[in-house]
């Protein structure tokens, strides 16, 4: 068995391997190469802690796997770490025997973000000029980071309940050599793309904040009752998503499913847009909406690029297991 440890995540994967591994899976999914296993979640009661397994087989890059992990909510503020904890576990497909175990905290920043990046490639108008940001959470920076890398922007703008954290983003958008702007939500309708990264339950913005032709992508922790954008946007956008049975279990969509504002038949896979088999934006003034739901698949696939270069550098150890 192959280990690379938390410490070694932040030398061998960069936010291209990230991005080029999650287009990669969305494909082989869209294309029934790859699937993804039910997802166990449980509170466990204690520490207030959110527990559970996504798993899944990539029948195209022969990842097979889980991740093991969850939130911790008081770690960072008893303990000084992150309050997402995680590890990643591959199995050899051929043999069922364990390949590998990969430090999942920085993995899954990475790939959270990779995947609202892919969706600004495939689905945001290539004339997009401000990038918009709902939320400036721990996730934030990395969103911003993966979507200034995917598309030429000339300004970034953010709200976040906090104006206050809303320097992380400035510092970001300076990395870029970008303008920042903190904005009231109803102001955001001056941005062409917008990501939110959110843990709400009770949404924060609508249709009335997002302008014509606007890519947006709903980012935030997805778990039954989340929602972060009010149904009437959900129901005027053009819908995508990783995976469609968690796009409307617990992903934004759940809720405009359940108000009979559209239907199962009405979301769209990214992947598709990805394999050519979904024209993805249809017109200028189109709102598309990517729901990251986070799938099982992502973390397997970055997990897999991880212990590749690991390997080729000589990082992490083998042991016999």
């Amino acid at each position: 068995m192959y280990i690379v440890p938390e410490s070694a995540i932040a030398d061998i994967l960069t936010r291209r391997d990230a991005f080029e591994a999650i287009e990669k899976v969305f494909a082989a999914m869209s294309a029934g190469d790859a699937y993804n296993f039910p997802v166990i979640r449980e509170a466990i009661g204690h520490e207030d802690a959110l527990y559970g397994f996504k798993g899944g087989f990539d029948g195209k890059g022969m990842s097979l796997g889980l991740k093991a992990g969850g939130y911790w909510p008081h770690n960072l503020e008893q303990r000084g770490l992150i309050n997402h904890q995680s590890t990643v576990f591959l199995f050899d497909a051929d043999t069922g025997k364990v390949a590998a175990m990969v430090g999942g905290n920085l993995l899954t920043a990475l790939r959270t973000a990779a995947a609202s990046s892919v969706s600004i490639k495939h689905l945001a108008r290539k004339d997009a000029k401000v990038m918009g940001m709902i939320g400036a959470g721990h996730q934030a920076k990395f969103q911003l980071r993966a979507a200034l890398e995917t598309h030429s922007f000339d300004k970034v703008i953010g709200w976040n309940r906090n104006p206050a954290a809303l320097t992380t983003l400035a510092d970001v958008a300076a990395e870029f050599g970008l303008p920042f702007e903190a904005v009231a939500l109803d102001e955001m309708t001056q941005a062409d793309v917008v990501i939110s990264i959110t843990s709400v339950f009770s949404p924060v913005f609508g249709a009335a904040h997002i302008s014509a032709g606007t890519h947006v992508a709903c980012m935030g922790t997805d778990t039954i009752g989340k929602q972060e954008a009010q149904t009437d946007l959900l129901a005027k956008a053009t819908i995508f998503t990783d995976e469609i049975a968690q796009s409307v279990t617990l992903g934004e969509a759940q809720h405009v499913v359940a108000a009979g504002l559209k239907t199962r038949g009405d979301i769209n896979e990214l992947g598709a847009v990805i394999n050519g088999a979904h024209a993805g934006r249809s017109a200028d003034d189109e709102i598309t909406l990517f729901d990251g739901t986070g799938v099982g698949l992502q973390d397997l696939a970055v997990s897999a690029s991880i212990v590749e270069i690991a390997k080729a550098k000589g990082i992490g150890m083998e042991v016999d297991f």
